[in-house]
């Protein structure tokens, strides 16, 4: 991978990784939504093919998630809304490539943040971009006043471990929650 050039937007940064590699890390643009989207099913639709759908059964599957891939079409473009206090940041490679991003929601009058949503592709993971990626979220929420904020993820299954870790890892307290699902 090519290290990216230097950034010279306002709000734009680049980090360097593990692995001496380095990425920008800037806000949205319009032309990047196919990309993200994509970046997006690729992430996640492991955890509702391989997980889920075996945990729950195609019933139950079909109902709660059988259109994931189309649900995460329609979510992707109301991500980033800065005036609704919702906000995206990609990381791009030196090739232009998106190596992941992060989308979040700030509200300075509760001074409270979200995490949202953090993918980063599959050939990046364990680099800590996941960690860049959110430090630029807080960074921002920081700015607006945003005391506490909070980042969720999935159960205690192992496509989720990774995610759990890393959370914990920035100080993060994870607070248990079952769902559970029956079929009538």
């Amino acid at each position: 991978m090519t290290n990216p050039p230097h950034c010279h937007a306002a709000g734009c940064y680049s980090v360097a990784l593990s692995g001496r590699h380095s990425v920008n890390i800037r806000s949205y643009h319009p032309g990047d939504l196919h990309a993200l989207t994509e970046l997006t099913i690729a992430t996640f639709g492991p955890f509702y093919e391989d997980h889920f759908r075996p945990l729950v059964g195609e019933v139950i599957f079909a109902h709660q998630h059988g259109r994931w891939a189309d649900d995460y079409r329609a979510m992707v473009p109301a991500l980033h809304d800065p005036v609704a206090g919702k906000h995206v940041a990609v990381a791009e490679t030196g090739d232009g490539a998106i190596a992941g991003y992060v989308g979040w929601t700030a509200d300075p009058v509760k001074r409270h943040g979200e995490v949202v949503i953090l993918a980063v592709a599959e050939a990046r993971r364990r680099g800590h971009l996941g960690r860049a990626l959110c430090q630029y979220a807080f960074d921002d929420m920081t700015q607006k006043n945003v005391e506490v904020v909070t980042i969720g993820t999935g159960g205690t299954d192992s496509f989720h471990a990774p995610a759990r870790a890393l959370y914990e890892s920035m100080g993060f307290v994870p607070v248990h929650v079952a769902v559970y699902f029956r079929q009538l």
